[in-house]
């Protein structure tokens, strides 16, 4: 299940904590963000152990502007607070790639 997040400390506390994370940040008027939501949406129901949430860039600004965000789509794979993937754009095989990064970082 993904989780929408519009609070700095929740996102925060989230990104530092022991489980790896997945961010969608995302805008409603970003064509390429539909275009890639289901994948994302499947991948969340189907890894074990990574927390997915998403970040609508217009309702947080102070998340995007945290994590340095400059287009949507982009997804951050963190594990402990660390950034340890980053994808721009609606590519879905990075993404995949980048979900599967954060899965190795649970086990």
């Amino acid at each position: 299940m993904v989780r929408a997040v519009k609070d700095l400390e929740e996102y925060k506390k989230l990104i530092e904590g022991d489980k790896p994370v997945i961010v969608d940040f995302w805008a409603t008027w970003c064509g390429p963000c539909k275009m890639i939501s289901p994948h994302f949406e499947k991948m969340a129901g189907t890894t074990e152990g990574v927390e997915f949430i998403k970040v609508d860039v217009d309702d947080a600004p102070e998340i995007s502007e945290f994590a340095g965000i400059r287009a949507m789509p982009t997804f951050i794979a963190y594990s402990k607070g660390k950034d340890i993937k980053t994808v721009t754009g609606a590519k879905p095989a990075e993404l995949k790639a980048a979900v599967e990064l954060a899965a190795a970082a649970a086990n």
